[in-house]
């Protein structure tokens, strides 16, 4: 969301920021970007059980967000918009904007659904699950599995519920399926065709066929790949690091548990490589020895091109950010969107998958020693590399959103960024 706003502004359209907050607001701080922290707050804890919501989203029972959580997001976020005139609502992944756009009537841009839009469903592009939704269902054969995975999201209704007995009570469109849930009123489509497998055409031109799964005049445009660039220094020691001359592993695994970045570098060190750890919110200095480093937020995408290779969770940022440095990754994709981040770099020849659930010591150590020993996945992530290396993500959305408000109000328009930080 930095990134758009920033190619927004450097366009000259007037734009203002808004949170619900997090550790990432520090992001917005080290970048000078103004903002206005809106109720209720996101602390340290209220993030890490969001992203436990989010990988539960769609199991039977799982609510992201209470009702009463909805309802002062949307009442915050409406003043908010009110005050500043706002002529869009763009975001990140503050899911009570769907509701605050459709009260005050403006349309909303999306990017964080990111390439999980209905042309992949509808063509089968969606992968089977590295490990299925809930252990029960391991038995199913992968067919199964990736037949669900393209079938289920415009059908789900559940996973959307909390939002929805929300829109009741303001007298507003609901938001119609999990699949809906990750589009917006101009949806930004955060990858290249040449990856996703969907022509700009096909993108451009779909349109909802089913309306009990998407909202009517829903639109698709591909912008390119949108990860953070934090502009931040290497640290000193990570460079000592990096010079020294033997192999390096990165792993940084944002959306997990400590426990799991433990095992996870415990395979890596069974696998012969020295490890970096990204800790970022977790604490983790005791792994620190003369094969590992632990550092907490470091710039991913000047870290990636320098290292062997990459462990990572399966969010397209992460994706992409590995993806644009050329380096091999192992992902352990933690819910269907990322399954399909990660799978899309399979079918460029340079990853490999490996069910969070399965992801012990012994698994780890032998994807490693399967991608260090092939040349075949260095030379997949350099030929991947080419793909991003010209496109400026960031100003491909800019520009959209700014054509958009063109087409639909004739004139310049404010756009209004609600990230969650």
């Amino acid at each position: 969301m930095l990134a758009i706003a920033q190619a927004l502004m450097a366009r000259g359209e007037p734009i203002v920021m808004a949170t619900h907050g997090g550790p990432y607001t520090r992001v917005l701080d080290e970048a000078g970007m103004p903002y206005t922290l809106l109720e209720p707050l996101m602390d340290e804890q209220r993030c890490r059980d969001y992203i436990a919501g989010i990988v539960a989203l769609g199991r039977p029972g799982a609510r992201l967000q209470s009702a009463d959580e909805v309802r002062a997001g949307v009442r915050s976020e409406v003043e908010f918009l009110r005050v500043h005139a706002a002529d869009m609502v763009v975001i990140g992944f503050t899911l009570t904007a769907f509701l605050s756009a459709r009260v005050l009537g403006i349309p909303l841009a999306a990017s964080h659904g990111g390439s999980y839009v209905p042309p992949v469903f509808e063509r089968g592009l969606a992968p089977a699950p590295s490990q299925s939704p809930v252990p029960q269902l391991d038995w199913l054969p992968a067919s199964i599995l990736k037949m669900m995975a393209n079938m289920g999201p415009p059908r789900m209704r559940g996973p959307v519920a909390f939002l929805n007995e929300v829109a009741a009570e303001l007298g507003v469109e609901p938001v119609p399926s999990l699949a809906a849930l990750m589009l917006g009123d101009l949806t930004l489509v955060t990858d290249v065709p040449e990856v996703l497998g969907v022509s700009d055409a096909a993108m451009t031109s779909w349109t909802p066929r089913d309306r009990r799964a998407y909202r009517a005049g829903t639109r698709l445009r591909y912008v390119g790949p949108l990860y953070a660039r934090l502009d931040m220094p290497v640290p000193a020691r990570v460079e000592a690091f990096l010079r020294d001359g033997r192999p390096v592993a990165y792993v940084c695994l944002s959306s997990s548990t400590p426990e799991f970045i433990r095992r996870v570098v415990e395979g890596v060190r069974d696998g012969g490589l020295r490890v970096l750890v990204g800790a970022t919110i977790h604490a983790l200095r005791d792994l620190e020895g003369d094969e590992v480093l632990v550092e907490g937020v470091l710039p991913s995408h000047r870290i990636m091109p320098r290292v062997q290779l990459a462990l990572i969770m399966g969010g397209q940022g992460s994706v992409q950010t590995a993806m644009a440095g050329g380096t091999p990754f192992i992902g352990f994709p933690l819910q269907p969107e990322q399954e399909l981040n990660v799978a899309l770099a399979m079918r460029q020849g340079m990853a490999i998958a490996i069910g969070p659930r399965h992801a012990d010591a012994m698994n780890v150590a032998s994807a490693v020693r399967r991608i260090t020993a092939d040349p075949a996945y260095a030379a997949a992530a350099a030929r991947a590399r080419l793909h991003y290396a010209h496109v400026d993500g960031a100003g491909r959305a800019a520009d959209a959103l700014i054509a958009h408000l063109r087409e639909r109000a004739g004139s310049d328009a404010a756009a209004i960024i609600d990230a969650k930080a």
